[in-house]
């Protein structure tokens, strides 16, 4: 039964708050302001707030009983023996096993490979410390001949793996690669040339196609002889160039036997032999066998070396080489020279005959190699400028 506010009646209301119903506050406050008829506005808005409350409590019990009680369904039981009959679903497909440990890279040839390369690596360390050639002593290290790796560049590599290659990896790969490279020189040295060869069919594969052409690239070539003994060597200087042509002289070996034949010949009765002054006993009182140095040609452009050559500075540096060898009149020199002035010319054909010595006496190398005269001379002409009379001179200056 709802009570009505307008008779002014007051009802007894519970004093503890219960679910759906008013508080003690709420009570006494509906009492206060029933006696007064102009507060009905501030009645009905405590009456709300009090049903609002009354109503949020309902629902936190409502939702705390529903927390406490688990919200599921069970399964009906289904014997096993009722299941005998019913066909079962097929199993999914097994998911194959990758064939590359590292298929889930997305670089597996990549990885593969270089794999493969450290297993190599490996393998070769322990051989070779097998063969007592690991670990190599520093002044050995020091001493073995240049290694050199031409290995394909990062494009060619890339599309060999078939497979994108940035700096870092690129550069992972090729240190595998000297570390065969280095592994190989190791066993051709020691003389285990089958071991050798093993690495070297692995390296083949990255080595670049022109790799002997590369190789080659900053070495003198072999000097080429003809038929008749002749050497043929190039020279250049400034902006000369000379041919050169050199053979033994005849003449020398000749002349050598006969001073060979009067030292061991016993000196001539009728021949006095005149020894030095002062001297009256000994071997310096006897005169000394004299030595006959051969007559030598050297042509330049069919035209003999003093008539082509007059100044004195160029012919000395064209007879230098013989000087430094010792072979004054053994060989006998033909060249054609075109280009540049007289300093320029003789200086190619100083290292022309330079280098074709090297070739016939092997022994003389180092002596002319020591005195620079297997190199060639780098000093070029400077240009001419805009304003100049040459490189540098300027014109008269004339003041009107």
């Amino acid at each position: 039964m709802t009570p009505s506010l307008e008779s002014g009646r007051s009802f007894p209301l519970a004093t503890q708050s219960r679910p759906g119903r008013l508080s003690a506050r709420t009570c006494a406050l509906v009492r206060q302001r029933a006696r007064s008829p102009s507060s009905s506005v501030s009645l009905s808005r405590a009456l709300v707030s009090g049903a609002v409350r009354g109503t949020m409590n309902i629902a936190k019990q409502v939702a705390g009983g529903a927390l406490r009680f688990r919200a599921y369904a069970t399964a009906a039981y289904v014997p096993p023996a009722s299941l005998e009959g019913m066909q079962r679903a097929r199993p999914p497909p097994s998911k194959p096993k990758p064939e590359s440990p590292s298929f889930y890279t997305g670089r597996a040839n990549y990885f593969d490979q270089l794999l493969a390369l450290e297993k190599a690596a490996k393998q070769t360390r322990t051989a070779l410390q097998e063969l007592q050639i690991l670990p190599l002593p520093r002044f050995a290290q020091q001493n073995l001949p240049p290694l050199r790796g031409v290995w394909k560049n990062k494009e060619d590599l890339a599309e060999l793996l078939e497979v994108g290659l940035n700096t870092s990896r690129y550069r992972r790969f090729i240190g595998q690669l000297n570390q065969l490279n280095e592994y190989r020189r190791l066993a051709e040295v020691a003389g285990h040339m089958e071991l050798a060869g093993r690495i070297q069919r692995v390296l083949d594969m990255f080595e670049r196609e022109n790799k002997d052409a590369i190789l080659a690239q900053g070495k003198r070539k072999p000097v080429k002889f003809d038929e008749f003994g002749r050497s043929y060597t190039i020279g250049r200087r400034k902006e000369s160039t000379a041919r050169v042509w050199v053979i033994k002289a005849k003449e020398a070996a000749s002349s050598s036997t006969a001073a060979a034949g009067q030292g061991e010949a016993q000196p001539s009765q009728d021949a006095p032999a005149v020894g030095i002054p002062g001297f009256t006993r000994g071997p310096l009182s006897m005169a000394p066998t004299p030595i006959k140095v051969p007559t030598t040609n050297i042509l330049v452009n069919n035209i003999p070396l003093v008539e082509y050559f007059p100044h004195l500075s160029d012919r000395e540096r064209i007879v230098r080489p013989f000087r430094i060898a010792g072979l004054l009149g053994a060989y006998n020199v033909f060249a054609l020279v075109r280009g540049g002035g007289s300093t320029g010319q003789s200086g190619a054909l100083a290292l022309g005959i330079a280098k074709a010595l090297a070739a016939h006496v092997p022994e003389v190398e180092p002596l002319l190699r020591k005195a620079k005269m297997l190199k060639r001379d780098p000093r070029m002409v400077e240009r001419k400028k805009t304003g100049r009379a040459k490189s540098r001179k300027a014109y008269t200056w004339v003041k009107r």
